[in-house]
Order: structure tokens, then C-alpha cells, then sequence
């Protein structure tokens, strides 16, 4: 027997305080009725005594003190699954908003997952292709990595972002099940469309699920959304044996959305303004990324995040920093010059890099390759910083030619177009058509069997 509570307390923005309350459990979910017909749904987040405050998942605009009927579930927030949520849109609470009907549940998930012993992790190997070659060569992701994208307002992120659902695969020669969660936060209506209408145009959306929360949707289901991403994530992934990449996006709406709640129910604010908690929140979300062992499956993650005033220190990107394995970095200055995508090679890394490339993954050349790019692209820095201060035609012939590299690196290896998907192979012999632009000598960080192997000089890489 259920007992319904009358009326309420007080409401101050998403959250409503409930008296009296028997039996209550932090994070369960309670049935609100408003006016004896509208039905709403939200989540207890603080108990004192017998009071219990409670976000409102829609919102308190039409709600009073004495027009609600709450009822405790008994359970925390759940989502239902099956393997025919692949191909859906859902809302940012997990309810179906395609026009095609409820899922027939398989099973239901607590949205907040399971605590996941680390003895049980396996050490993630070999990558996933995104057909982009500054990430594929450079910044290669790997199954059960978590790896954000930095951007700032005005950047390309989302066009990026679609790209990556287009062309993400396990690699050409592999057979095994591979499907997208993509989970968007506080998106105006005019970016979820056409993210939707760009996955039907390329015919990605049958092995996508898609989450999103709208800029008009409630403050607190933004709350939710990665979570119930995430649970999806891992259903398909640890229960179904496929391998799973989940794209988030905007994580800084996500932390926003904190903000707000967190100055709603009174807390003492710390960094900029956020709740002291939101490093373990973003960990929470982050963490649920991974190999798990006997499972054939796998969860990797590209967090997007915007920063505001393209400031890599502010807490959102610096906490996940810590977080995470690596970061990719959009420039404002390659943007500028109409470089898609603007990535910025130098800030940019995949700590989890070198133990899923090389031979018997991707081709035997590929870290050295790297590391050369990377070498060789911060040499044209120093050349262009040196040719502002004395001109270009008072440089060395080798530092004219590390000028004539980095064009040529920015214009034909890191701009591609939003369609243009790269093979993994094309990609690294790109990487080495560049270097054929240099002498062999500058060549410092190529084993010389690799060297010999690949390495066909221009004649114009020759310094007098």
C-alpha cells in the first residue's frame, strides 16, 4: 500500500519541499500529480528528518502548494531497454519522442549503473576510426577511453560531432557489432534538427540512439540525460556484447545546469560559482567508460564541452582534464584561416595512444609517424615566430621549408571536409607525403628499418 502525500511545503524553482515523510530513500523517484490530472515525475536530493526536497524533472510552473499529490515509488530513476532502442530519439529522461511508440522493455536499468570494481577493468586496446585524420593519426581513440573534445562558443563542435556518428567504425577489417549513444544537453531546436536530419541523410541513425534534452526542457533533466545515456551505453555494451561509443554534448550545459540547481537549494558555491561536488559529478559520468573482463563489449567517450572565453583553466575543462585520458583541442585560429576541423594538433593528446596502434592494429609505422608530426609541426612555430621578427626572407632554407610544411600540413592533412572520410591507411600516407617535404636528417624521431621503408624524399627537400 502506496501512501500519497497532500499538498506541499514550499516550491522554489525546480524544487519542492515535501513534510511529513515516512520512509523516504535519497535519489528515489516520486509521482507528482497536479490538478488531479497532470502527471509529472521527480527525485528526491535531500532528507532532513521527515522533509524531503525534491527536483521536478517538467518543471513547477503550474504547480502550488495545495494543487499537488506526490507518491513515493519505492525505487531510485530507471530506463527501460532492449536492443530496439538502436535507431530511436528519445527525450532527456529516456521517453520516446519519434512518434513511433514505447519500447517494449527487455529489462529496466537504475539510471545512476552499477559501482564497477576496478580488478574487473580490462587495459583498453585497439581504436576506433573516425575517417578524421588529425584524430585517427595523432590523437587516435581507443575502445574504453575516454577522450573529450575542447571547443568554445562559435566553433565547429557539432558539425564535428556528426562527423564522428557518420564515420566511426572498428576499422575496416573488423566484423565485430558496433552502435553510437549520443546524448545531447540544452541544444537549441535548430542543432537537434540537424543532427537528426544528418543522421537519417547519411544512414546512420539505424545504429544510433539518440538522447536529447532541448535549451527549452527542464533545467534538471539536463541533470539526467548523460545518465540514462549511459546506462543505454552499457546495456548494449556489457549485456549485448557490442561496442559502444557515447558522444556527449554540451558537458558544460551539464555543469551549468548544476550550477543552477545547486544555487537553488542554498549551497555554499566554490569555483566560479559551481558546487563544490562537481568534479566527483563529472567523474561519475566519466568513469562509466571502459573494457569490463569476460565482456565482449566495450564504452568509449567523446565528452564535447564548450569553454567559456576559450579559457582551458576554467573548472569545467580543468577538472576533466584530470578525469579523463587525453583531450582533443579546436583552435580559434585555424578556424579563422577556414580550416575544418580547426584541431589543434600541439595541446592536443590520447595518453592511451601507443597501446592501441602499431603493428597487428592499425600499421607498424604509425607511432613513429606521430611523434615525427608532432616533432616537425612544433619546429613551424619557432620558424613562423621568427620570420615575424626578422621576415621570412631572412630565414634558412630548411626554416622556409618548415614554413612550406606547416601550410601544407594545415591545409591537406588537418582540413578535410564534413564528408570526406578518411581510411586509416590513406591517412598515414598523407602523414608521409608530408614529411617528404623535409630532409632526411630532420627526420629524428623515425626508427631508420621505418625510415627506410616509407620515407621517399621531394626534390625540394634538400638544404642547400
Amino acid at each position: 500500500m502506496s501512501i500519497e502525500y497532500l499538498g506541499l511545503s514550499e516550491i522554489n524553482g525546480p524544487l519542492i519541499v515535501l513534510e511529513g515523510v515516512r520512509d523516504a530513500s535519497f535519489d528515489e523517484i516520486v509521482e507528482l500529480t497536479v490538478d488531479g490530472k497532470k502527471k509529472k515525475i521527480g527525485r528526491i536530493v535531500e532528507l532532513y528528518e521527515d522533509k524531503a526536497i525534491i527536483q521536478v524533472f517538467q518543471g513547477t510552473e503550474d504547480m502550488s502548494l495545495f494543487n499537488t499529490h506526490t507518491k513515493l515509488t519505492g525505487h531510485p530513476m530507471e530506463v527501460a531497454l532492449s536492443t530496439d532502442i538502436l535507431g530511436r530519439v528519445f527525450n532527456g529522461v529516456g521517453q520516446p519522442i519519434d512518434g513511433l511508440g514505447n519500447i517494449i522493455a527487455e529489462t529496466k536499468r537504475d539510471i545512476n549503473g552499477l559501482p564497477l570494481n576496478p580488478c574487473t577493468r580490462e587495459y583498453p586496446r585497439n581504436y576506433i576510426k573516425t575517417g578524421i585524420s588529425s584524430i585517427d593519426c595523432l590523437t587516435t581513440l581507443i575502445r574504453g577511453q575516454k577522450l573529450p573534445i575542447f571547443s568554445g562558443n562559435g566553433l565547429p563542435h557539432d558539425q564535428l560531432a556528426a562527423q564522428i556518428v557518420k564515420q566511426a567504425s572498428l576499422g575496416e577489417d573488423s566484423n565485430e557489432e558496433f552502435a553510437i549513444v549520443f546524448a545531447a544537453m540544452g541544444v537549441k531546436h535548430d542543432v537537434a534538427d540537424f543532427f537528426r536530419r544528418t543522421f537519417e541523410e547519411s544512414g546512420a541513425s539505424s545504429h544510433v540512439v539518440m538522447y536529447l534534452n532541448l535549451a527549452n526542457d527542464p533545467v534538471v533533466e539536463r541533470l539526467i540525460t548523460p545518465k540514462v545515456a549511459l546506462t543505454a551505453a552499457e546495456y548494449l555494451a556489457f549485456e549485448k556484447g557490442m561496442h559502444i561509443l557515447v558522444i556527449l554534448t554540451d558537458m558544460t550545459s551539464f555543469a551549468e545546469a548544476m550550477r543552477e540547481v545547486s544555487s537553488s537549494k542554498g549551497e555554499i558555491p566554490s569555483r566560479k560559482g559551481y558546487p563544490g561536488y562537481l568534479y566527483s559529478e563529472l567523474a561519475t559520468i566519466y568513469e562509466r567508460a571502459g573494457i569490463v573482463h569476460n565482456s565482449k563489449g566495450s564504452v568509449t567517450q567523446i565528452p564535447i564541452l564548450t569553454m567559456p572565453n576559450d579559457d582551458i583553466t576554467h573548472p569545467i575543462p580543468d577538472l576533466t582534464g584530470y578525469i579523463t585520458e587525453g583531450q582533443i583541442v579546436l583552435d580559434r585560429a585555424l578556424h579563422q584561416k577556414a580550416i575544418y576541423p580547426p584541431i589543434s594538433i600541439l595541446p592536443s593528446l590520447s595518453r592511451l595512444m601507443k597501446d592501441g596502434i602499431g603493428k597487428g592494429y592499425t600499421r607498424e609505422d604509425h607511432q613513429d609517424l606521430a611523434n615525427q608530426l608532432f616533432s616537425s609541426y612544433a619546429r613551424v612555430g619557432d620558424a613562423r615566430a621568427l620570420a615575424s621578427v626578422i621576415g621570412e626572407d631572412e630565414l634558412s632554407p630548411l626554416d622556409k621549408l618548415y614554413l612550406k610544411f606547416g601550410i601544407e600540413m594545415e591545409q591537406s592533412f588537418i582540413a578535410q571536409g564534413n564528408s570526406e572520410d578518411r581510411t586509416i591507411i590513406q591517412t598515414l600516407d598523407m602523414g608521409w607525403q608530408l614529411l617528404s617535404l623535409l630532409p632526411r636528417e630532420e627526420l629524428d624521431r623515425i626508427d631508420t628499418k621505418i625510415l627506410d621503408k616509407y620515407y621517399k624524399s621531394r626534390n625540394d627537400a634538400v638544404v642547400e
